[in-house]
C-alpha cells in the first residue's frame, strides 16, 4: 500500500468517523509511542524506509534527554551539547522524511491482539500494522516524609527546569548515577554550594563524571546517607533529615533546595496486559527489540536492558524501525 493511498483512506475515514462518533481515525504502517531519542530514532528509520509513520508523544518531543543540559558523551558532537539540541535535531530529521508527529496526546486505551493494532487517545483512534513502544521511564519520586508536599517547592526532578531558582543558594542532589552527577555539575552554574547525597560509597556514574564533580570546588559529598524527612520552609526547604546507613544516626542538614535522581519507573502500565514485562515493569525485548506480541517492538528505556543512555536509546530506535520494516515486508 502506498503512502498516497493510506493518506487518502485516512481522510475518508476521518470524515466518516467525525460524522458519527466524533473521534478521528488514523491508519498507518508504523505507530511509535513516545517522542524521546528512541521514538525519534525509530521515526527517522521507519519514515526513511517509506513506511507511513506516526509518532505520538504525551508532551513535547525530547523525553528525559531534553531536560539534560550537559551531554558530554553523545557520539559525533562537540562533547558539550544539550539534550534538547540533540532531540530537536532528531525531530526535524524525522519530520523531513515524512513522519507525522502528534504531540500532547494522552493514550487512554490499547488493543494489541489483532494484526491491526489500536491505540486510542482522547480525540483519535490510531490503527497500525506495527507498533513501537518507546514510552520511556519517569523519574522515581523521593518517598521521604514531606517530599511529596514539597514537590516544586524545594524538591525538584529537573535541574535544567528549576536550577536557576537557586542562584547563590545551597542545594542538594540526591542520587549516585550519571544523571545525579551531571546535574550536580550543571547546578554549580547557579548555586553557591552543591552537596551530593548518596546512600552508598560507590557511584553508578562513570568514573570520569565522578572525577569532574570531585574536582569542582562548589561540590561536596555526603555518602552512606539516606533522606528520612523533608522540612519545608514556606516555598522552599529548610533542611533534610539524613540517616547514616552504617551507624543509624540521624541529623538535620540545612539546605535550600534538593534535586532528586534516584532512578526511573518504566511507563509500561498500559502495555502490561498485552506484553511480557520483568518484575520491575520493563517490557521484555531482546536486542532485536521484539516483544512477546508479533508486530510490536520495544525501544529505549522501556526495554529490558543493562545500559540506558541517549545513544543506546537511539540505537534501539534504529533497530526497531528496521525490524518494523522487515515485519511488514514479510506480512504483505
Amino acid at each position: 500500500m502506498s503512502n498516497n493511498n493510506i493518506n487518502s483512506n485516512n481522510e475518508n475515514i476521518n470524515r466518516e468517523a467525525l460524522s458519527t462518533s466524533g473521534i478521528r481515525k488514523v491508519e498507518c504502517d508504523t505507530l511509535i509511542l513516545g517522542g524521546g531519542p528512541a521514538g525519534l530514532s525509530a521515526a527517522i528509520y521507519a519514515s526513511r524506509a517509506r513506511l507511513d509513520t506516526v509518532l505520538l508523544e504525551q508532551g513535547i518531543c525530547g523525553g528525559q534527554a531534553a531536560s539534560t543540559y550537559h551531554v558530554a558523551n553523545y557520539p559525533g558532537t562537540s562533547g558539550a551539547v544539550s539534550g534538547q539540541s540533540i532531540t530537536d535535531n532528531m525531530r526535524d530529521q524525522a519530520a523531513s522524511f515524512g513522519a507525522r508527529i502528534d504531540e500532547f496526546k494522552t493514550i487512554t486505551n490499547v488493543d494489541l491482539k489483532s494484526d491491526i493494532k489500536s491505540i486510542i487517545t482522547d480525540d483519535c483512534e490510531y490503527q497500525a500494522r506495527t507498533v513501537i513502544v518507546a514510552s520511556g521511564a519517569s523519574p522515581r519520586e523521593l518517598e521521604s516524609a514531606g517530599a511529596s508536599e514539597s514537590r516544586g517547592r524545594g524538591i525538584h526532578y529537573c535541574a535544567t527546569c528549576d536550577g536557576a531558582m537557586y542562584q547563590d543558594k545551597h542545594v542538594a542532589v540526591i542520587g549516585g548515577g550519571s544523571s545525579a552527577i551531571e546535574e550536580a555539575v550543571f547546578l554549580t552554574r547557579f548555586a553557591s554550594r552543591v552537596t551530593i547525597i548518596h546512600r552508598r560509597e560507590g557511584f553508578r556514574a562513570a568514573a570520569s563524571e565522578v572525577e569532574e564533580a570531585k574536582a569542582n570546588p562548589k561540590i561536596d559529598f555526603l555518602l552512606n546517607k539516606i533522606v528520612l524527612q523533608v522540612n519545608n520552609a514556606g516555598y522552599g526547604l529548610k533542611s533534610l533529615v539524613l540517616e547514616d546507613v552504617k551507624t543509624g544516626d540521624s541529623f538535620e542538614f540545612p539546605v535550600e533546595g534538593a534535586f532528586v535522581y534516584i532512578g526511573y519507573d518504566p511507563a509500561s502500565g498500559l502495555f502490561k496486559e498485552w506484553l511480557d514485562t520483568d518484575p520491575a515493569g520493563y517490557i521484555k525485548a531482546g536486542e532485536d527489540t521484539k516483544t512477546s506480541v508479533e508486530g510490536v517492538f520495544a525501544a529505549g528505556d522501556i526495554r529490558t536492558k543493562q545500559i540506558r543512555q541517549i545513544v543506546t536509546a537511539a540505537a534501539d530506535g534504529a533497530v526497531a524501525g528496521i525490524m518494523a520494516e522487515k515485519y511488514l515486508a514479510a506480512h504483505k
